[in-house]
């Protein structure tokens, strides 16, 4: 994977996270694939649970760690949440790839740990606490998602 673009932003506050979704939501488009990553707690499903909420999703979501993946299709195009957090040696038969590769927005929490079924392209965002409420973020896009990173953070 070729990285075209990164760039590191604070978000202060949980309101910064909902609008660093809320920008994301704006211009994401059907099969888009954003990777997220960071420690346990850092962020990653609370920027899910805003994206979705901007993406005009209803239901609650929640992390999907012990289902691997849940699919909120209230939308279109529909969300497709995975956390891949337990799928560090799966192998080609899990039947990701069509949800990964398909229609809908694909946000993969853990997402380097299925790095072998993504797109060459993605965009990924990396969560570091620093805080209660405080995150260093780092946006990265590749290929279509460089303009996307670069719009989103800022």
């Amino acid at each position: 994977m070729t990285l075209l673009y990164k760039t590191t932003i604070e978000l202060h506050s949980l309101s910064d996270t909902a609008h660093l979704a809320d920008r994301l939501a704006e211009r994401i488009s059907p099969g888009s694939v954003v990777g997220l990553e960071g420690d346990l707690g850092a962020g990653k499903t609370t920027f899910t649970q805003y994206l979705a909420q901007a993406m005009g999703i209803t239901a609650p979501v929640t992390s999907p760690t012990f289902t691997i993946m849940r699919i909120y299709d209230e939308v279109n195009p529909p969300l497709y949440h995975i956390d891949a957090y337990r799928l560090e040696s799966v192998d080609a038969d899990y039947e990701l790839e069509e949800y990964i590769h398909g229609e809908g927005v694909c946000v993969i929490e853990w997402y380097t740990n299925i790095e072998v079924f993504l797109p060459e392209e993605l965009l990924m965002i990396t969560f570091v606490w620093t805080g209660e409420e405080s995150r260093l973020c780092t946006i990265e896009g590749s290929g279509r998602y460089e303009a996307l990173a670069r719009e989103i953070a800022t």
